[in-house]
C-alpha cells in the first residue's frame, strides 16, 4: 500500500523508535537507503566482466563489498520488526492480528518477486518462470523469524540463531548428495553444482533457476538467511533497550567485531560464499552489519549529524520496495533489449551503452561505473518523484 507523510530533512518517518513518542531512527532508513542505493550500483553494470571489483559479485567463494548489500537489507528487516511488532502490541494488537499481517505481507512480498521475475519487461516466457527471488527469500525469512519475535524470548532466538549456522553446515558437510556421494569424500566440499542445496532446487525447479543449475536464493540456503534477520532481531531488542544511547553504540561495535571475525576464522573451514549463504558468509556479513550500523547510530542518534546530506539517501530507504521495482525497471530492458554498438552490429541494451561510453573515450571499467551510476540517478528520480509527493510504500 502507498502511505502520504510530512517531511523534514532532519525529522522522517524510518522503522522504529526507542520509546513510545520519541523521535524514529533515521539511522535505520539511512542504512535501508544505503543499501537500496548499493543493489541498484551492483545489478546494472556496463559490463559483467569489466566493472570495477567491489560492485561484482564473488564468483562462488570469497567475497566483494557487493556481497554485503543483501544481508544488510535482511539484518535491517529483523531490527524493524522488533520496533514495529513493540508498537502494535503498545496499541493493544494481539499477536494473532499481528501475524496474519505478516502473512498478508509474505504473500505480497512473493508475488512482487515473482511479477518481477516474469515481467513484460524482463520476459513472459512461463516455462522458464524463476519462482526464487530477493524478495521470495526475505518473505521467507520474515514470517519465520515473526513467528519466533512474537511466541519466544531472546535466548529462543539466540539458541535458534546459532542451530541455523551451525545446522547447516552439518546439512552440506556430511548429507550425501544423491548421484554424486559425499562432500569431501567422493566429491569436492562446495563443488558449485554438485551440493545438496543446488541439488534440491533442481528437484523442485529445473529449468527456472537463476544459474541454470543452482539458484542464490534457493530453498535450503534459506536456513542460515534465517540466522541473518535473528542477528538484526537481536540487535532491535538491544537498541529497545533502556542503555544509554553510547552504551548501544558501543556495545554494538564490541559484538560486531569478534562475530565478523569469527566468519573469517570460520572461513577456513566453512568457505565465505553468498551463492550457498553459508554460515561463515552470516558471520562476517552480520559483524559488519553490526559494526557500520553502530557507526551510523553514533552518528545520526546520538552526535546528531544531520541534515540535507541525508535526503539523497533517504529518499532510497523509505521506498525501498519502490526501489526494488525501478532497479527491475533499468535491468530488465539492459538485458532484454538489443541496439546498435558503434561498430554497427548489435548487443544487449547494457553492453551497448557499454561499447559507445568506449568510444568517447572511457576505459572499460569506468565505462562501466558510469552506466552503474546512470541506472542510480535513474532510479533515484523516480523515487524523488514519489518523496515529493510523499508517497511511501509499505509491505
Amino acid at each position: 500500500m502507498a502511505t502520504t507523510q510530512p517531511l523534514s530533512a532532519g525529522s522522517v518517518p524510518a522503522s522504529g523508535t526507542s520509546k513510545p513518542g520519541s523521535e524514529r531512527l533515521i539511522s535505520i532508513d539511512l542504512y535501508r537507503g544505503l543499501a537500496v542505493a548499493g543493489m541498484i550500483l551492483v545489478d546494472n553494470p556496463g559490463s559483467d566482466d569489466l566493472a570495477y571489483w567491489p560492485i561484482k559479485h564473488a564468483e562462488w567463494n570469497g567475497w566483494t563489498p557487493a556481497d554485503f548489500i543483501f544481508p544488510s537489507f535482511v539484518f535491517l528487516v529483523g531490527i524493524s520488526m522488533v520496533f514495529s511488532f513493540a508498537a502494535r502490541l503498545r496499541r493493544g494488537d494481539s499477536r494473532s492480528k499481528i501475524l496474519s499481517h505478516v502473512f498478508i505481507r509474505t504473500l505480497i512480498l512473493i508475488v512482487i518477486g515473482l511479477l518481477v521475475n516474469v515481467s513484460p519487461i524482463i520476459g513472459l516466457d512461463v516455462h522458464s518462470w524463476r519462482i526464487y527471488g530477493v524478495t521470495q527469500r526475505i518473505a521467507l525469512c520474515y514470517i519465520v523469524a515473526a513467528i519466533l519475535v512474537l511466541w519466544t524470548n531472546r535466548r529462543t532466538q539466540a539458541v535458534t540463531l546459532g542451530t541455523c549456522l551451525v545446522g547447516y553446515w552439518a546439512l552440506l558437510h556430511f548429507l550425501p548428495v544423491p548421484g554424486f556421494g559425499v562432500p569431501g569424500h567422493d566429491i569436492p566440499f562446495m563443488d558449485p553444482d554438485r551440493n545438496i542445496v543446488a541439488w534440491v532446487d533442481r528437484k523442485l525447479f529445473s529449468g527456472r533457476l537463476y544459474n541454470g543449475t543452482r539458484d542464490p536464493e534457493g530453498l535450503l540456503s534459506t536456513i542460515p538467511a534465517i540466522g541473518t534477520i535473528l542477528m538484526g532481531v537481536l540487535t532491535g531488542h538491544w537498541l529497545r533497550s533502556d542503555k544509554s544511547p553510547a552504551t548501544k553504540a558501543f556495545r554494538l561495535l564490541c559484538v560486531g567485531i569478534p562475530v565478523l571475525a569469527a566468519g573469517l576464522v570460520w572461513n577456513r573451514w566453512f568457505p565465505i560464499n553468498k551463492n550457498l549463504w553459508t554460515s561463515s558468509f552470516v558471520l562476517l556479513t552480520g559483524g559488519f552489519a553490526l559494526i557500520f550500523y553502530a557507526f551510523l547510530y553514533w552518528a545520526l542518534e546520538i552526535k546528531k549529524w544531520r541534515g540535507i546530506w541525508t535526503m539523497p539517501i533517504l529518499v532510497f530507504g523509505m521506498n525501498a520496495i519502490a526501489g526494488f521495482v525501478a532497479d527491475s525497471l533499468v535491468y530488465g530492458p539492459g538485458y532484454s533489449f538489443t541496439v546498435k554498438n558503434p561498430s554497427g552490429g548489435t548487443l544487449m541494451w547494457h553492453e551497448a551503452a557499454q561499447a559507445w561510453l568506449m568510444s568517447l573515450g572511457a576505459n572499460p571499467a569506468n565505462a562501466s561505473l558510469l552506466y552503474s551510476l546512470a541506472a542510480l540517478l535513474f532510479c533515484w528520480v523516480l523515487l524523488w518523484l514519489l518523496w515529493r509527493k510523499r508517497i511511501f510504500f509499505k509491505v
